[in-house]
């Protein structure tokens, strides 16, 4: 007994140290973001204390009243640069897993000449980073008109996208095995049915991380879009906080408030995708 009750102690004990542990990086890993919604409530006076104020003495919605009635510094368009982002990242989305999907199930399925070949290519265009197509891109668009539009920044987000979709995708459908869809055309399905019944619901946790990615990367993504939008009709929100720096002054308190705008949409997609990937997850563990 005093084995058993030591072990068990022994286990608890480790329990509790892994959930200690957990609790602490997670703690560290949301600081920044909780420090963010704070200095969005709080006056400048606050915000630019040094020490830091780590309580807060008073909390106020002023900048997020501000922000969206127009009367904020400068008269910032927030509604305009959120209509921007909703409509490039979702287009942007939706189109990267179109083609995604497509490649990835290709790569997966067929055989083809050159095959490794467009796959290491397509690879190997994560490798260069976006600021360094900024340029090549700002004079191509400008020849063809492009510059300051929602179609040239979905074209450059697509772009980006479509590689890391096609690859992740690729992955999930290379574990669905080819059995199950050659089986369900033995029983009277058609190609395209035996794929969207059998085999994109196996593969679509996959599809939908892919589809998270780009949304987020479309989202968040600052370096491109501020050489290729000029004005309301195209500026994204990323390139909005930039509207609260002055010559010789920064909103601070207006600028984590956009901040909070920003991250608010982008964490609803995730917790709604992360329940569809648990139960996609599921359902092709009972399917197994």
């Amino acid at each position: 007994m005093d084995a058993n009750a030591s072990a068990r102690l022994k286990k608890r004990g480790s329990a509790w140290a892994l959930n200690i542990a957990l609790f602490i990086s997670m703690l560290i890993i949301c600081l920044p973001g909780l420090w963010i919604v704070l200095n969005s409530l709080r006056p400048t006076v606050e915000i630019m204390a040094k020490p830091p104020v780590w309580i807060p003495r008073e909390l106020s919605f002023d900048a997020y009243v501000d922000m969206f009635s127009g009367v904020g510094q400068g008269g910032i368009p927030v509604v305009a640069y959120f209509r921007n982002s909703v409509i490039i990242a979702v287009t942007s989305t939706i189109i990267s897993l179109a083609i995604g999907m497509s490649g990835g199930y290709a790569f997966a399925r067929y055989r083809f000449k050159g095959k490794s070949a467009w796959f290491l290519g397509l690879m190997l265009t994560r490798t260069v980073p976006g600021i360094a197509l900024s340029l090549p891109l700002f004079f191509l668009y400008a020849k063809v008109g492009l510059i300051d539009t929602h179609a040239g920044m979905i074209i450059a987000y697509t772009a980006l996208n479509v590689p890391f979709s096609i690859w992740l995708i690729d992955g999930f459908f290379r574990q669905v095995p080819r059995d199950l869809a050659e089986a369900a055309q033995i029983d009277g399905c058609t190609r395209w049915q035996a794929f969207w019944q059998v085999e994109f619901p196996l593969a679509r946790p996959g599809i939908a991380s892919a589809g998270i990615f780009a949304f987020l990367t479309s989202w968040n993504e600052f370096a491109l879009a501020s050489q290729l939008t000029r004005s309301t009709d195209s500026k994204t929100l990323p390139v909005g906080l930039l509207d609260y720096t002055a010559e010789f002054t920064i909103d601070w308190r207006g600028m984590c408030a956009l901040a909070v705008v920003m991250i608010i949409p982008a964490l609803l997609l995730t917790y709604a995708v992360q329940k569809h990937l648990v139960s996609g997850l599921t359902s092709g563990a009972i399917k197994g």
